[in-house]
Order: C-alpha cells, then sequence, then structure tokens
C-alpha cells in the first residue's frame, strides 16, 4: 500500500473515531477546543490497542486510556477536570444505552421493615470536581473544598436525570449496597451513628421520607 492510501486511511479512521467518539463528550470538546481534542484521540489511537469491535463500548475504552494517564496527557497542560468530566459524559450514554431493568413496583410501606437495593438504572457517583457545572465559560482550575455528589438514573421515558445529593443521602445508597441484608431501619440507624447523631425517631422519620423520595423515583426498590 502506497503512502498517499496510507494516509487516506488514517485519515479515515481518524475521522470515523473522532466522530463516534464526540457523541459521548460534548461537553469535554467544547471546553478544550477542537484541535486539543484531535490531539487526544490522535494519542488514542495510536498507543490504545481496544479490545471490543462494538461501536458501543469503544467511548468506555477510551475512558480507560485516559485513566492511564497516557503520553499526551503528561505533555501540555489539560484540565485537572478532564477524567472526571469524560466519566460523567460517559455514564450518560451507557444509562441511555442500558439494557438493565426498573425496578419492579413495591409497597413503599415496607421501607423499613425490609432489605433494599438500588436499581441498576441509579448510580450515586463522587467527583473532585463540579462536573455537572463546568461548561467553556466555567471551568475552575482548581477543585472546591467538598466534593461533588450526584445522583445519575434514567427514567422511566428513557431520559437520564441528574441530581445533587446531601453528603448523608449519598452514604445511604452506598451503606444499601455495601450492606444488603440490613432492614431499612437498620440502615438508618448505621447511618445515624456513622454521623455521631442518635438514631431518634425523629431521625428515622427523616430518613423515610428520603426513602420514599427514591422509591417513588425508582432508584430504590424493596427486596
Amino acid at each position: 500500500m502506497n503512502a498517499a492510501r496510507v494516509n487516506v486511511y488514517r485519515d479515515l479512521v481518524f475521522n470515523n473515531v473522532s466522530q463516534l467518539l464526540s457523541g459521548t463528550f460534548p461537553v469535554l470538546i467544547r471546553i478544550i477546543g477542537e484541535q486539543r481534542w484531535s490531539l487526544l484521540v490522535r494519542g488514542f489511537l495510536r498507543d490504545w490497542r481496544a479490545q471490543t469491535p462494538k461501536f458501543g463500548e469503544i467511548a468506555e475504552t477510551f475512558l480507560d486510556y485516559l485513566a492511564t494517564q497516557p503520553q499526551v496527557l503528561r505533555e501540555g497542560q489539560w484540565p485537572g477536570f478532564l477524567l472526571e468530566l469524560a466519566h460523567y459524559e460517559w455514564v450518560e450514554m451507557i444509562l441511555q444505552q442500558s439494557d438493565a431493568q426498573a425496578l419492579p413496583p413495591t409497597d413503599p410501606a415496607l421501607l423499613l421493615e425490609r432489605p433494599l437495593l438500588i436499581s441498576a438504572l441509579a448510580w450515586p457517583l463522587a467527583y473532585v470536581w463540579p462536573v455537572h457545572e463546568l461548561d467553556p465559560n466555567h471551568h475552575p482550575a482548581t477543585p472546591p473544598a467538598q466534593p461533588t455528589l450526584l445522583l445519575v438514573r434514567r427514567t422511566a421515558d428513557w431520559s437520564v436525570k441528574f441530581s445533587e445529593l446531601s453528603p448523608l443521602a449519598w452514604r445511604l445508597l452506598q451503606r444499601i449496597s455495601e450492606f444488603a441484608p440490613l432492614t431499612g431501619r437498620e440502615q438508618l440507624q448505621g447511618l445515624a451513628q456513622e454521623a455521631g447523631q442518635p438514631a431518634s425517631k425523629s431521625f428515622v422519620d427523616n430518613g423515610l421520607v428520603l426513602l420514599r423520595q427514591m422509591h417513588e423515583d425508582q432508584v430504590i426498590g424493596i427486596a
């Protein structure tokens, strides 16, 4: 194959992969610009040996590549939030394409008495950077003092919703995953202990309000 054909083929592959990835990472591209985006894609094609032929998995492979801190990221100045923003945008795509099923309807009256589970279509996430606020006009050079805690979920109409979580709400969802056999009441009592608060009736009642809202939003269900 002569050099001209090689160049045509290389440009074709680059354009196809760049176009494919750009649909997943639009905010990142707008912040860093087309020129630096091209550097990332060319570095990815040069250095990474993708194991999947599936187009839908290339974005995840690209994210894995960025996480290795490749040579292209070690050269020049890149935003400190680059990897977290890429992950945040990837989550939206992966939930939109997920084959996971929504939780079946359950009785909210049992939220305190039975073990709970988290929907496969609801992801509690923690970031150093405020990824949900980043755009070309707002991209700080340093992260805030407090982490960004988010819930990302797919609704019944297949739209993806993002909402901020309080530290207690985020930890409650973590506990439901970590301590699956515990009932809702036991989860709230354990949460109170972790927070250094008494597991009073008031604390449990307030926690139940949160559990009911999460149940209504199909974030959690009853095992």
